[in-house]
């Protein structure tokens, strides 16, 4: 009795022990194929037409493009915003020009010319390598509207070879009111740029956006694209051959747009251009003498209104991976450069990456500064769709990032946990796009959102609205706010506009991000 029943325990024991062995084994299997999956040397299939829409990204992207709309200056037409009206109908009368078109930068009156052209330059990018997911959802139209409104400013602000307005108002003088558009009487004066005051980082960038906004237009409008790329050029050589930072020229512009230099703005008008033009010369022009000053290869920096190296090195990247074949082996060094480099912002941002950036929340949105800190994330985002999508298109299986590898799908997931975060999967459970979810900004620090459209308020005395605690009476429909402290805390007042204001350059990359999420499709492997 005593033997069997030692002998019974063992065999017991034995069976336990191996079917634990076994769950452990399918286990390890299961982490070993996902893991695997991941990081397979085998290229993901190339996604065909825009497939399923994502409903949550469809609906946003149809939230956030409305606010381009709100931002409009000049004669409105077809205006779809019961709250706004026609306004400044005569910027740029003083120096016979018509300038009443382009966009008011933020909740100000203000235009300047830097980040504006920075917003089309953006909208058209996400225009030329998304437009028929953006169609799928009824937004490609909108989407160059909105590019064809600032645009059209552009070109009149450019009478010349040598001179661009660059702004249109007084900072100052606009700050010291709380008015709406359609009824400001504050000064509107003219700043320009010419070849004895340069300014090539804003120049560069106004070339980039005529450069890539003629590639939009190429097919629905050739004479206006031709119009467009005639004005880069020359506004491309007028940067190049007068050289200064455009804030250094004029001191006054520092205060709020302040440049910290223009080589990222000449490699990245350059590069539009050859996109644009298939002129080698541009492509010489990048990856030779300039780009070895600027370009600051392998140092990932954050892509903003003010640092174009991050969008420079993953456009370059195009080429690379699908144009190689086609490009003199004379620029395959310098091309090779960018997208090393490019690779290196894509690993920065990936949160398990052995080189992620630590700049980030708690739970995972990516945190450079305080002051409008939604800008880097999204921003960053949409850089990082890009360039899974160019991996995906070209059956690139990896990217290496030191020792570990990554899909073009971990890229995609980090894409939308921005995305998630702003639209509201955050500790304060609040959508930072106005008009978006249950729970989003009240207090917009924005002048027309804050006054009712029907009083009759001046200069001054509209600073009651500013410092009503009710909610804003109209809402900012699509605006991206500031967005969240590091500590990922937001307070919601008209008067912390560190948080609360929007701006024309964040629709246009939370346009571009979305765009990119709504659905899947295969990238055009050329811009043209």
């Amino acid at each position: 009795m005593g033997e069997k029943s030692k002998s019974g325990g063992c065999c017991g024991w034995f069976i336990a022990f191996l079917i634990l062995a076994l769950v452990v084994g399918a286990i390890v299997y299961t982490v070993k194929k996902k893991i695997d999956h991941s990081h397979s040397d085998k290229p993901l299939p190339v996604p065909g037409p825009p497939g399923a829409i994502d409903q949550k990204y469809s609906s946003a992207l149809k939230t956030s493009m409305q606010f381009f709309d709100i931002q409009k200056s000049g004669k409105l037409t077809d205006n779809k915003i019961s709250w706004r009206g026609d306004s400044a109908l005569k910027d740029g009368s003083q120096a016979n020009l018509d300038l009443s078109k382009g966009m008011y930068d933020a909740g100000d009156h203000m235009k300047f010319g830097f980040p504006m052209a920075f917003t089309a330059t953006v909208l058209s990018w996400a225009i030329l390598e998304y437009g028929d997911q953006m169609d799928a959802v009824g937004q490609l139209e909108p989407a160059k509207d909105s590019l064809k409104w600032i645009t059209d400013y552009l070109i009149n602000a450019h009478p010349s070879p040598n001179v661009l307005y660059i702004q249109v108002g007084n900072p100052v003088s606009d700050h010291k009111c709380w008015d709406r558009p359609e009824s400001m009487t504050e000064p509107r004066p003219l700043t320009q740029i010419n070849a004895s005051s340069p300014g090539s980082d804003v120049a560069a960038e106004t070339a980039a956006a005529m450069a890539s906004a003629s590639l939009v237009f190429k097919k629905s409008d050739s004479t206006y694209s031709s119009t467009l790329l005639k004005h880069a050029k020359e506004l491309f050589t007028f940067a190049d051959k007068n050289r200064g930072i455009y804030s250094e020229t004029i001191p006054d512009v520092a205060t709020y747009y302040n440049s910290t230099g223009y080589g990222d703005e000449l490699l990245w008008a350059a590069s539009w251009l050859y996109h644009a033009t298939d002129d080698d010369s541009y492509l010489k022009y990048v990856t030779g003498q300039n780009g070895e000053d600027y370009a600051q290869w392998g140092s990932p920096t954050w892509f903003s209104w003010d640092n174009k190296l991050a969008g420079t090195q993953v456009l370059l990247s195009r080429l690379s991976f699908f144009k190689a074949k086609d490009i003199s082996s004379s620029y395959g060094s310098g091309l090779q450069n960018y997208r090393k480099s490019a690779e290196a912002v894509m690993c920065g941002l990936l949160p398990d990456s052995p080189t992620a950036t630590k700049s980030r929340t708690d739970k995972g949105l990516i945190w450079v500064s305080e002051w409008n800190a939604l800008q880097h994330p999204v921003a960053s985002a949409f850089l990082a769709a890009i360039y899974s999508d160019y991996m995906l298109t070209s059956q690139t299986a990896k990217l290496k990032c030191d020792s570990s590898s990554y899909s073009p799908l971990d890229l995609r997931d980090f894409a939308k946990s921005q995305a998630d975060y702003v639209l509201g999967k955050n500790p304060m459970h609040m959508s930072f796009l106005v008009g978006y979810g249950d729970k989003y900004p009240q207090f917009v620090h924005h002048r027309g959102a804050s006054i009712p459209a029907d009083a009759k308020t001046g200069c001054k005395d509209g600073f009651q609205w500013l410092d009503s605690t009710d909610p804003n009476p109209n809402v900012a429909t699509g605006a991206l706010v500031g967005g969240p402290f590091l500590n990922e805390t937001f307070i919601d007042s008209r008067n912390n506009s560190m948080q609360t204001e929007p701006s024309t350059y964040n629709s246009a990359v939370i346009v571009g991000l979305l765009s990119s999420l709504v659905t899947t499709s295969s990238i055009a492997q050329s811009l043209k």
